[in-house]
This record gives structure tokens, C-alpha cells and sequence, in this order.
């Protein structure tokens, strides 16, 4: 990996140390309107216990908390986990947001404990998006859904080969389209949502 690499990752993909502070900053502010998005899209219910993977600043986990029951952020960074506690500090102090360390592929729930489940900006970064999927229909309940977006430049497969790789998990109805996020440097986002089946 070149050094520019290093940094990015440093920064962004696995973030860690200052620069990864940094580029939770940065998060917060580019990743802000798709965030939003997909709790938008995830029609979350006041009843509901909401996984994020790899909620990154919080800004979609904040958003979350407003509308659902319990909001479980789980992310490998410990960085990106003291943003998050510190945006939602009212809402971990109320017990309505946890925060854990963990990964799309080791959430470290039991089976079925989850309503929804939320990603944005994270898939590409999974090293095994088999077991991913599979872990995240694991902790779904019958019915659940997961709605997910990344950066289509990331991304590095097609959106329909991201709808089969859910399906093959075990996730049915799987939809998938494109989002232009707003701002002028925002990159088109490829979201998707599916189920687990009752």
C-alpha cells in the first residue's frame, strides 16, 4: 500500500489515531445527507431495535435514536466509537444507544435480537461480505430488513451482484438503486434494502 494509501486508510477505512479523528470529521459532514437517507428509507419504528454497522462519526446512529426504540452502533474503531459517544451522549446515557465493538461479520448479538439493520458507507470495507450477510440475517428477526448504501466508486461489485450476495444470504425482496447525494463533490451512492423472511 503506497503511503497516500496509508493515510486514507488510516483516515477513513480503518480509522485510528489522529487522522482518524480527522477523518471522522470529514464523515460527518460528506456522509451527513446519505446518513439520513437511508434511516429515511428504513421507515423505522418507535418500537424497533436498530443495529448500524459501522455507524463511523454517529451522525446516522443520532439520527436513528430519534425514531427507534434501541440504537446498537458496533465498529472496529475505537475512534470512531468515542465520536459516537459523544454525539449521542444523552441517548447512550439513557441506556437507548450501546456501543460496541465488533464488525459486519462478528456483531458479537444473538439470533434474531434486531429489527433493522443500517450501513452507509461501510460494505466495501467488509473483508468477507459472504459472512457479513450472513451474520446480519442471523441477528435480524423474521420480517427484519436491512437497508445499506456505499460509494458506487467503492464499491466493488455491481449493485445487482450486491442484491445476489444479500439473497444468498438468506435475505429476500432485495431492491437496489442509485442516489445522487447532494453537494458538489458528493460521489453517487448504491443502496440497497432486502429482508429476512418471516
Amino acid at each position: 500500500m503506497s503511503s497516500l494509501g496509508q493515510v486514507l486508510d488510516r483516515a477513513f477505512g480503518h480509522p485510528r489515531g489522529p487522522l482518524g479523528r480527522l477523518g471522522g470529521v470529514v464523515m460527518a459532514r460528506s456522509n451527513a445527507a446519505t446518513e439520513r437517507k437511508v434511516v429515511s428509507v428504513a421507515k423505522l419504528g418507535v418500537e424497533e431495535t436498530v443495529l448500524v454497522v459501522g455507524p463511523g462519526p454517529g451522525v446516522g446512529l443520532e439520527a436513528a435514536a430519534e425514531r427507534a426504540r434501541l440504537v446498537i452502533g458496533i465498529d472496529p474503531s475505537h475512534e470512531m466509537l468515542e465520536l459516537c459517544r459523544r454525539r449521542c451522549a444523552d441517548e447512550v446515557r439513557a441506556g437507548t444507544v450501546l456501543l460496541r465493538s465488533g464488525t459486519a461479520a462478528r456483531t458479537g448479538l444473538d439470533d434474531e435480537s434486531t429489527d433493522v439493520v443500517l450501513s452507509v458507507n461501510n460494505v466495501h470495507l467488509w473483508e468477507d461480505r459472504s459472512a457479513a450477510f450472513s451474520e446480519l440475517h442471523r441477528v435480524l428477526r423474521p420480517g427484519g430488513r436491512i437497508v445499506l448504501s456505499g460509494h458506487e466508486k467503492w464499491l466493488p461489485v455491481s449493485r445487482h451482484d450486491l442484491a445476489a450476495e444479500a439473497e444468498t444470504a438468506g435475505f429476500t425482496d432485495a431492491q437496489t438503486w442509485t442516489w445522487q447525494p447532494p453537494g458538489p463533490l458528493a460521489g453517487r451512492a448504491v443502496q440497497l434494502r432486502a429482508w429476512r423472511a418471516r
